[in-house]
């Protein structure tokens, strides 16, 4: 881990001018994230209320097959939202980032890794939807159980494979060669019943000047991802600290009870589906019945799931809060390391330009991770 001593930032408290331009970067990003909530709720509504029930009949004709209309419906919805949502996904995504010295990207470069993401989006949501309405076929009126079951394996598959084919997509990933950092890691990581497959560098300077660090994977895929930022600007002590964070998620089983979670959550959320696609299905046909479900349901079903997710959010996110409390303390206990914490999260506070002071009721509602104010005190006052 070498690094010129003037390369790491201060550890310091933030001035009141970092301050100051932390809050502001705050303040447009929840603005910039409102206004794309907005977005897709009103294209939804009018692609399902509107749009889909009016092209219906030509869909019919143009595609006679349920599947490949399904995917045309799909294509359709998601070509129309990419067209009225990029404007803003772009000013958010590159403008409001450069503005605040954050990315690396160049336009080019950003168009590249957003159709490359709208390819894998296609690709992933694609077939979900299409196995989703294969389950309502077969299964009639319990296809939101089975359903909910399926996501639950899909999900568990995919947070396996994500480490080993889907992060290599965006960013270079290499094991790092450093025996004293990786010892140290292990030795965090031993009695917890966690086996690491091996401690990974991932090129994220390529795209931001953000730092992070994650465990990913699972089983023989489970793995350190740090970032080239973050290997760059912190010392050993803070890296073992912010991985001892991540061990905190293990030991305390947070992943499992979260999916256990999704599961009925999903489960909730495709019954509320099968009520709404239901009853707007027989609008047009009385006799309608699962086995001939109509694949014209597709942009109401996506906006039901998407309200779905938007009230369940900040359930969710205060259930996630007192996850990260739970891991951060862990962190401090097992380490030992106080004065690395505060250091490393106001490192990450001053490269990541986090607001350690934003809104209660913004919290509430959108933050799944603590204030770093009150982390900070938290672990100030251990």
């Amino acid at each position: 881990m070498t690094t010129q001593p003037n390369a790491l930032p201060s550890a310091a408290e933030l001035t009141p001018e970092e301050l100051a331009e932390n809050r502001r970067y705050g303040q447009i990003q929840l603005l910039c994230d409102l206004a794309d909530r907005a977005i897709d709720l009103a294209f939804l509504a009018l692609m399902a209320f509107l749009v889909a029930p009016h092209i219906r009949v030509a869909m019919d004709d143009i595609f006679p097959i349920d599947t490949v209309r399904l995917l045309s419906y799909f294509l359709l919805t998601t070509a129309l939202h990419v067209v009225v949502s990029l404007p803003l996904s772009y000013y958010s995504g590159h403008v409001l980032e450069h503005q605040f010295a954050l990315s690396n990207l160049t336009p080019y470069s950003w168009l590249l890794r957003y159709f490359k993401q709208l390819g894998l989006y296609i690709v992933m949501m694609g077939l979900m939807f299409v196995g989703l309405y294969w389950v309502i076929w077969l299964f009639g009126e319990w296809w939101w159980m089975v359903g909910a079951v399926a996501f639950f394996v899909v999900n568990v598959l995919v947070g396996q494979l994500a480490p080993v084919l889907v992060l290599p997509l965006f960013y270079k990933i290499e094991r790092i060669n450093l025996p004293e950092l990786t010892e140290r890691l292990e030795r965090v990581a031993a009695g917890t019943g966690l086996s690491i497959e091996g401690v990974y560098r991932m090129d994220l300077s390529v795209e931001t000047k953000k730092a992070n660090a994650m465990l990913a994977g699972f089983g023989r895929t489970r793995r350190v991802l740090l970032g080239d930022t973050a290997l760059a600007n912190f010392t050993p002590d803070e890296i073992e600290v912010v991985f001892a964070h991540e061990i905190g998620h293990h030991v305390h089983r947070h992943i499992s009870k979260i999916m256990l979670i999704g599961l009925f959550s999903s489960a909730a959320g495709f019954w509320t589906c099968d009520r709404v696609a239901m009853a707007w299905a027989r609008q047009f046909d009385p006799a309608v019945d699962y086995a001939t479900f109509p694949v014209f349901t597709l942009p109401l079903m996506m906006l039901a799931l998407r309200m779905f997710t938007l009230l369940l959010e900040p359930a969710v996110n205060t259930l996630s809060r007192h996850f990260e409390r739970q891991s951060d303390r862990y962190a401090l206990a097992r380490t030992g390391l106080q004065g690395a914490y505060v250091s490393a999260y106001r490192k990450l506070a001053r490269m990541n330009k986090d607001n350690p002071h934003p809104h209660s009721l913004e919290v509430f509602l959108f933050h799944s991770h603590p204030p770093m104010s009150e982390r900070l005190a938290m672990a100030e006052g251990t």
